[in-house]
């Protein structure tokens, strides 16, 4: 049995779309369901491929609201990570589930995770029936002596990971930074990735206090040196890039790596420069489209974050047409990546996608790119479809209700939600 969709828009024509085994087995005008199918009516509704988060940390949805409107490190240090130490498994789970439940409503089907307990990461991501690759953050203080233990964690942490998940939820590796970690651990990484043939999220070039840091102490700007250890390649996801250099830029787009700009967390958090996507995009560096972690966007919307991105990219280059509503909708759906994996809906593609409602105020006029990308947020999804499977059809997703009374229950716990009652 198969899932269909009849009746819907894709690029302003009426269509049918099938879909078997995780897969679309055919779309186009007169694609009709089969005996046996789940059929969707997509009357008054437009077909888009699912949305693509390149960089987040789910189960930070537990910190929402916490510590707000501090500096980076202050923020991290003096308020993230002590929390952090306190969590177990089961926070990591629901804090999770609490961000699929967001993201599938408003139209995210995948995402890159970077955070603790990553197994419980991939439990959830299997449970919720969204895609992800997820890994546990390496950190070894920048100290060799530490190195070793680090990299222990981080081989359990893969076992783990492959353990707990499946077809939906990938491992991956994820050194945090290069501030965060010694040269021996980042060489370990690059030899760990390239021997398994896994993907790798690395925080790069977030702050100017990294970037003089790393001119100081290396004398060479971050990604240069992310290059000299190994780290540099088709197989590796760069979070943030504010602040990454022409030459940089060059080298990035040489090596095939792919950087996932992260708009509103860092325009939350103040790191005082605009990705250079114009920059990068004649470089030919491949893009994705990032939300952070609840705890510094405080959103997952990637829908409302690529308006951010456009309009913050038109301005920075005094051009209107810096970015076109099509172009921000390409990067926020991971097709302007090959590592991200984001594919226009055809025969053969997976079956990720979603339905939009064209009937609604943001979408009821003009062209379905821009309503999309300047008018509308997640809330005009009403269907989101993973692997051939409808996790939410009129705009519900069933047990909601239970994740949000266990994420609460958690963030209590961890002194992060206020005894009571919400509000």
């Amino acid at each position: 049995m198969g899932l269909a969709v009849r009746n819907a828009s894709l690029d302003g024509a009426e269509v049918g779309l099938r879909c078997e085994d995780g897969a679309i087995a055919a779309v186009g005008p007169g694609v009709e369901p089969r005996a046996g199918d789940e059929v969707i009516d997509g009357t008054g509704m437009a077909l888009v491929p699912g949305l693509v988060n390149g960089h987040t940390h789910a189960a930070m949805t537990l910190f929402r609201g916490f510590a707000d409107d501090l500096p980076l490190m202050e923020w991290l240090t003096g308020h993230i990570w002590p929390v952090e130490k306190r969590m177990d498994d089961d926070d990591v789970y629901w804090g999770t589930r609490l961000a699929c439940v967001e993201m599938i409503r408003t139209g995210t089907t995948s995402f890159w995770d970077m955070y603790w307990h990553a197994n419980a990461t991939a439990r959830a991501v299997e449970d919720a029936g969204v895609r992800a690759v997820t890994a546990a953050p390496l950190i070894d203080d920048s100290d060799p002596a530490k190195s070793q233990r680090a990299c222990a964690d981080a081989e359990r942490s893969l076992e783990r990971i492959s353990g707990a998940g499946g077809a939906l939820a990938r491992p991956g590796l994820a050194p945090h930074a290069i501030y965060s970690l010694s040269e021996r651990s980042l060489r370990w990484v690059a030899e760990c990735s390239a021997e398994l043939r896994i993907p790798v999220q690395i925080h790069l070039s977030e702050t100017e206090d990294e970037v003089e840091g790393c001119l100081a102490e290396r004398g060479v700007r971050p990604a240069a040196y992310l290059d000299q250890v190994g780290l540099l390649a088709p197989h590796t996801v760069l979070a943030h890039g504010c602040w990454l250099d022409r030459d940089e830029l060059e080298l990035i787009a040489e090596r095939g790596a792919t950087v996932v700009t992260n708009p509103v967390a860092n325009l939350k958090l103040a790191v005082g420069r605009v990705f250079p996507y114009g920059a990068a995009r004649q470089a030919g560096i491949e893009i994705g489209l990032g939300t952070d972690g609840a705890g510094s966007n405080n959103s997952l919307d990637l829908l409302s974050d690529a308006k951010t991105f456009a309009l913050l990219q038109k301005n920075e280059a005094r051009d209107p047409a810096a970015v076109t509503a099509l172009e921000a909708l390409e990067i926020a759906t991971g097709q302007r990546s090959r590592l991200l994996g984001g594919r226009a809906l055809e025969a053969g593609g997976p079956a990720d996608f979603l339905l939009v409602r064209t009937d609604d105020p943001e979408l009821a006029l003009g062209a379905l790119d821009a309503g999309l990308v300047y008018a509308a947020s997640g809330t005009v999804v009403d269907t989101t479809v993973v692997a051939g499977r409808a996790l939410m059809r009129d705009g519900v997703v069933a047990g909601a209700e239970e994740v949000v009374a266990r994420a609460r229950e958690r963030a209590r716990r961890l002194g992060l939600q206020p005894a009571g009652p919400p509000g």
